[in-house]
């Protein structure tokens, strides 16, 4: 497929599922997840061995406070988080997308499509650019690296060729 010919479905914000701070209840090992941003925090912390942090993020409610516990991980490690990153992401999406079928079913509703953030702030997980900016529509005008929307979109293959249950 052409770059000219590829579709995309853009998110933003905590009213779309696709977003890290959508609101969705998962379960992975022992612990219950509210949200795949607590998932991410929770395992950015495990992952540096900040046991202390990795439990307030368990207890944290909101994404935003989630998110600011996971800025105060101690020993982190740009390098190594930049390596572990997406593979962390890409699991508390996996358990969020199949633990939440109404959420499964969105998911699988954009086949045919890259999942984009379009966050103007964001150029690490998102594209930095807003969705009604023009330059959304090519990729090689985009001002970040789309992680999330590339893990996403990469859940989503995988997921449509797994046996339906």
């Amino acid at each position: 497929m052409s770059k000219q010919q590829e579709k995309f479905t853009f998110f933003y914000r905590s009213e779309s599922p696709f977003s890290q701070w959508y609101p969705a209840v998962f379960v992975v090992g022992e612990h219950t997840f509210d949200s795949a941003e607590q998932y991410m925090m929770y395992g950015k912390a495990m992952l540096f061995g900040d046991q202390e942090i990795a439990t307030r993020i368990l207890t944290a409610k909101q994404p935003r406070q989630q998110k600011q516990l996971g800025r105060q991980v101690q020993r982190f490690d740009k390098a190594v988080w930049d390596e572990h990153a997406r593979q962390i992401v890409y699991d508390g999406n996996y358990a969020k997308f199949t633990q939440n079928k109404e959420l499964l079913e969105v998911l699988l509703a954009t086949a045919g499509t890259t999942l984009v953030e379009a966050s103007p702030t964001d150029r690490i997980w998102g594209i930095g650019l807003a969705e009604e900016d023009p330059r959304v529509r090519n990729r090689s005008t985009w001002r970040g690296t789309n992680w999330l929307g590339e893990v996403l979109t990469e859940l989503r293959e995988q997921l449509l060729t797994e046996p339906k249950v």
